[in-house]
């Protein structure tokens, strides 16, 4: 998993959209850490209360979606497997959500470390553990499951 080298961490939200289609106000990752040879990512969202979410969830008491936080760790993995230059270019679907779990509320001001590990790859299907945390404190976890276009749809996604 070396090829992942090639950027230079941290990775800003400009470099992120170099790598993943994913745009404001639905690109939900901040920042990237590190992604190690092992396929271990680290990165992180910092929630504010502008975020357009927080209109409808809820009014009153704005707390981050669930589906969303699961988002964010998987825009967290598309970054790793769309850096490696294999993929450069691809497009990565969600395909699943296995064992998801939500432990505590993420609200306006948090900042959202997300963390990934135990990648695995089959093909052009993968599957990888995330947890997503404030303060040290788990939110949510999730198995995500996803797959790569093949080159000719991503050809014609453009």
């Amino acid at each position: 998993m070396s090829e992942a080298k090639t950027c230079t961490f941290p990775l800003n939200v400009e470099q992120i959209c170099e790598i993943i289609p994913h745009r404001y106000p639905f690109l939900l990752v901040d920042r990237v850490l590190e992604i190690t040879e092992e396929g271990n990512v680290l990165g992180y969202k910092n929630v504010t209360i502008n975020e357009p979410f927080f209109q409808g969830h809820f009014p009153g008491k704005p707390i981050m979606p669930g589906v969303l936080i699961i988002e964010a760790l998987a825009q967290l993995g598309a970054v790793f497997v769309l850096s490696r230059p294999v993929n450069r270019g691809r497009v990565a679907y969600l395909m699943g959500v296995d064992n998801a779990r939500f432990r505590r509320p993420v609200v306006p001001g948090d900042r959202l470390d997300l963390k990934l590990t135990d990648m695995r790859f089959k093909g052009s299907f993968g599957k990888v553990h995330g947890v997503a945390s404030v303060d040290g404190k788990v939110a949510a976890e999730a198995d995500i499951l996803f797959s790569l276009a093949p080159e000719k749809e991503k050809e014609s996604a453009m």
